[in-house]
């Protein structure tokens, strides 16, 4: 018997399912179907907050009367964050990377609008150092007697997991609801969390679920390795173990394109043929590149063994409007 930790209830849960009717019969087959994961709210829109609803229980059962995370400029997770804060109530502290804008916009106009307090680092500093300086600003707080919570980048870590260990179980019961099996469900990959939670779900129910990822920074061995670590500390919350193994963990690498956050032409089109065919977007950090590799491996015939197929729509709305100039090159 597994102990699966407690949760607040901030999501809308559970977002629902649709087929895609005109993209699955456009790709001739398989059957494309989305769970809407970016309608879990508005302020909290996205993957992050399923994560969050095990991470703040924690970090409220602890004292904590400040959060402080990381991310970059347009950080979802950070936008989650100081929303999720600003209900409960909390404070935010968020370290972010990248120079202060003149205007802010997007996430980080959400982020202000919140009222996080915002610790500019640099790229380098980020990629170095992001937990030293976390932790100092821990320290900082504690002299002033106040009670810090830090929650790694993207909340991927044990206890964030569980947030796609429940969307799992929501998935097997909406599977029973409309009648279908999923053969695989597949998800833009940026920190490992959101994977590894739904690889640990289809392990503990033995269900027979691809659980099949596309990075979209990095690459597949370093996702692995990510991956992995985030499972090993869940299970520290489950006081049991599960037997999950590398092999297990199914990284589709090739479509990180120009970089993390840098989109390309075939990208933004994809963005935009989807929107027009569905009336779905997706965003250029996250979603976009993810779908659109996954499109582009059933067009190399490479998922032929898979009849029905369920992308988790992370959210990531927010994030596009920054990059507007982008796609001005899509105007009739």
């Amino acid at each position: 018997m597994h102990n699966i930790p407690k949760r607040l209830n901030l999501a809308n849960l559970p977002t629902k399912i649709e087929k895609l009717h005109r993209l699955s019969e456009k790709l001739g087959g398989p059957n494309i179907y989305v769970k809407r994961d970016d309608q879990t709210g508005t302020e909290v829109a996205g993957n992050k907050i399923r994560k969050l609803e095990y991470t703040l229980h924690e970090a409220i059962s602890q004292g904590a009367d400040t959060l402080i995370t990381c991310g970059g400029i347009q950080s979802n997770h950070c936008r989650t964050t100081a929303a999720a804060a600003a209900k409960l109530g909390l404070k935010t502290k968020l370290v972010l990377r990248g120079q202060q804008p003149a205007a802010p916009d997007g996430n980080l106009l959400l982020d202000v609008l919140f009222g996080a307090d915002i610790h500019w680092v640099t790229p380098e500093e980020y990629r170095n150092r992001r937990n030293d300086i976390m932790t100092g600003l821990k320290e900082e707080l504690a002299q002033q007697e106040r009670h810090a919570y830090i929650i790694p980048e993207g909340a991927s870590n044990g206890i964030g997991a569980f947030g796609y260990y429940s969307a799992m179980e929501e998935i097997i019961q909406q599977e029973k609801e409309m009648g279908v099996q999923f053969d695989a469900v597949v998800m833009a990959v940026g920190s490992g969390g959101t994977y590894a939670g739904l690889l640990l779900a289809q392990k503990i129910f033995k269900t027979s679920h691809e659980i099949i990822g596309f990075n979209v920074s990095n690459d597949a061995e370093y996702f692995h390795r990510a991956i992995m670590k985030v499972l090993e500390d869940a299970e520290k919350h489950l006081e049991s173990s599960v037997e999950i193994c590398s092999k297990d963990i199914r990284i589709i690498d090739g479509y990180v394109g120009l970089g993390y956050a840098i989109g390309r032409p075939e990208e933004r089109a994809f963005i935009k043929e989807l929107a027009m065919l569905e009336g779905i977007v997706l965003d250029p950090v996250y979603t976009g590149k993810g779908f659109y590799g996954l499109t582009e491996e059933i067009k190399k015939g490479r998922l032929e063994h898979l009849n029905n197929i369920l992308f988790i729509h992370t959210g990531g709305l927010y994030g596009i409007f920054p990059q507007g100039k982008e796609f001005a090159n899509l105007l009739p």
